[in-house]
């Protein structure tokens, strides 16, 4: 077998195979005499059909089943030995006709390279790492909510600013009727507050549903409707008040505090706003972190430039999917996914570049971590390791399972490296002004 390449350019190569005849002929006879002795083939005992017959019958399929595995297997060694890094699959060149007879069978492969090129992490203008605190209005808030969630209800004659109101949707038209607890700040404008403020148990108050919450999805539960329905909905709905209620607060005492956190965890109100606090800036620092990865993704596909071989690309989407795409399609397809192929190629460079790895040992670590929060959330305080070890075994098990939390470590790594080497700087502000200034006063 003799293998050879010609680099068309630097993104595209075509490599030719040749396979002598001495490379499958032994093989694919000892199939054969393999297939003589279990033939089934009337007029002749089982084992004592002629050869000749068998290899008139099963001899060019066999051939050709045995040609393309030492194919397959010779790219891959190849691919491997010379260390090529291509996209997608080889696609084998089209031949018109192929002489199964001849001595030395020739094939021929387009390749797809990966293009070469320097990822620069320091860009011009730097990139925000926000640095989400939560303030002493937040903090109070939440005091307040936890204080309303473990209050004691109080029956109200009338709707008031703070009452919680039960009641039931209804739409005959579009079959709803939806029993559910509502409060006044969660509709989206003043004139429906108004609406039900003075309202008694019994009465029936009509609502638009379109404009009456920020987000639609609040009205899909309030509706109880399905979210390919929520969008657009806009038609009038009932709701029968059944009952109203205001909550007593409940007092911020050593039984509140052990109630939500344990005997003893927090011991004042001074400790309640520290945990609040802390709790709080802990999921703000995942949301942080994940905006910074995504700016910097976005800066990295714009900032780092270099060419891909696009038309294999787009040849290749053709017959790599389940269903065949003509032309059009492939190109849509490719046009979608490059900035997709882009950023994986610049991670991979980074990850290469930056000896980022991954062990068994990580992954191990970090499932037992994560089963612990998980079972620390149920109470459990003090796993074994046995215990921990054992489920961490039955979930790494699942090869998918292992691969997302692989995936999830090098995430990990990366954004450790961004923050480390990249051209950034803090901003530090109150959630809510996080989400004004990235996703709009909305």
């Amino acid at each position: 077998m003799n293998i050879t390449r010609e680099n068309v350019d630097a993104l595209n190569a075509v490599v030719k195979v040749a396979i002598a005849k001495e490379d499958y002929s032994a093989k694919v006879e000892k199939i054969l005499i393999d297939y003589r002795k279990t033939a089934n083939i009337p007029g002749f005992r089982k084992g004592q059909v002629p050869m000749g017959m068998v290899k008139k019958q099963y001899g060019k399929a066999v051939l050709v089943d045995e040609v393309n595995k030492l194919l397959q297997d010779a790219l891959n060694k190849y691919l491997t030995e010379e260390k090529l890094d291509v996209l997608g699959q080889p696609l084998p060149k089209l031949q018109d006709t192929i002489n199964w007879d001849a001595d030395t069978l020739s094939f021929e492969f387009e390749l797809g390279l990966a293009p070469q090129f320097e990822v620069n992490l320091k860009a011009k203008k730097p990139i925000t790492h926000y640095h989400i605190i939560a303030d002493e209005k937040m903090i109070n808030e939440q005091i307040e909510r936890i204080q309303k969630q473990s209050g004691k209800l109080i029956s109200q004659t009338v709707v008031e600013k703070d009452s919680e109101i039960t009641g039931t949707f209804k739409n005959e038209e579009k079959e709803i009727e939806n029993k559910v607890t509502l409060t006044l700040d969660k509709f989206k404008g003043k004139a429906t507050e108004k609406q039900f403020l003075g309202a008694k148990v019994g009465d029936v108050i009509t609502l638009k549903t379109k404009g009456l919450y920020d987000d639609e999805h609040e009205l899909m539960h309030a509706l109880k409707v399905e979210h390919d329905d929520i969008h657009g909905l806009d038609i009038e709905v009932n709701f029968t008040i059944a009952e109203i209620n205001t909550r007593e607060l409940a007092d911020l005492d050593q039984d509140l505090f052990d109630k939500l956190f344990g005997k003893d965890v927090v011991k004042s109100v001074t400790e309640l706003k520290d945990k609040i606090k802390e709790d709080a800036e802990k999921q703000f620092t995942q949301q942080a972190d994940q905006k910074f990865l995504n700016d910097v993704t976005e800066y990295l596909v714009e900032n780092t430039k270099f060419d891909l071989p696009a038309e294999f690309l787009q040849k290749w989407m053709r017959t790599a999917g389940e269903q065949p795409l003509d032309s059009d399609q492939a190109k849509e397809e490719y046009e979608k996914s490059e900035k997709s192929l882009r950023y994986q190629l610049i991670e991979g460079k980074l990850i290469t570049d930056n000896n980022i790895q991954v062990t068994m040992d990580d992954i191990r670590d970090h499932s037992r971590e994560m089963i612990k929060a998980q079972m620390a959330q149920f109470g459990q305080m003090n796993p074994s390791d046995k215990e921990l070890d054992d489920i961490a075994a039955r979930i790494l098990s699942n090869q998918e399972e292992a691969r997302r939390i692989s995936e999830q470590l090098i995430s990990q790594k990366l954004l450790a490296l961004y923050k480390e080497k990249a051209n950034l700087k803090v901003k530090e502000l109150s959630y809510e002004n996080f989400v004004k200034e990235v996703y709009g006063d909305k």
